[in-house]
């Protein structure tokens, strides 16, 4: 008869591990935190892909901005209402309000008025510009861009989000009040 406490040969395989008491084992807990963190990872990346389809309140450039001074302080050929909010300058002639965008069209830099002179000057290349905007000297190609404005009673709107370009300065171009 075999004796009960005998030891198993050296090259027999133990018998398989018995279930742990709470039911749940290590691959169970590996593979519930395998899936929660791809899971993490893609609903991250939704969440960053979903936030930028969301609508942009828009304020200042790129929106309707309202200039500071009403239109009744406004005269014609007055030196041009700098609005940093929405990058422009508002100007007034005998054809009406024009508001130009600031950004010189031959490489981009900002144009400023030159009192003295009542003309724009670009300070990089040299490009001149009148108070409607028409270039007169330097290498700019063109017009200074025009923005969309809107008048209610004395407050001027102007859409930033709506810049035209154009070949020559025309008449039309301004707002007529």
């Amino acid at each position: 008869m075999a004796d009960k406490d005998t030891k198993a040969p050296a090259g027999s395989a133990a018998p398989p591990a018995a279930a742990p008491a709470s039911g749940v084992t290590r691959r169970q807990v590996l593979r519930t935190g395998m899936f929660a963190t791809i899971g993490l990872m893609f609903g991250t990346m939704a969440g960053g892909s979903g936030a930028m389809f969301w609508p942009i309140k828009l304020s200042g450039f790129g929106a309707p901005v309202p200039v500071p001074v009403p239109l009744s302080q406004i005269k014609v050929n007055d030196p041009p209402i700098m609005v940093r909010e929405g990058k422009f300058y508002l100007t007034r002639t005998q054809d009406g309000l024009m508001a130009l965008y600031w950004k010189c069209v031959h490489l981009g830099c900002t144009v400023p008025w030159n009192d003295a002179e009542k003309l724009f000057h670009c300070p990089c290349h040299g490009s001149i510009y009148e108070l409607t905007g028409q270039n007169i000297a330097g290498p700019a190609p063109r017009p200074l861009d025009y923005m969309e404005i809107k008048v209610n009673g004395d407050q001027i709107i102007v859409d930033t989000g709506k810049i035209h370009t154009r070949s020559k300065y025309e008449p039309s171009q301004a707002y007529k009040v």
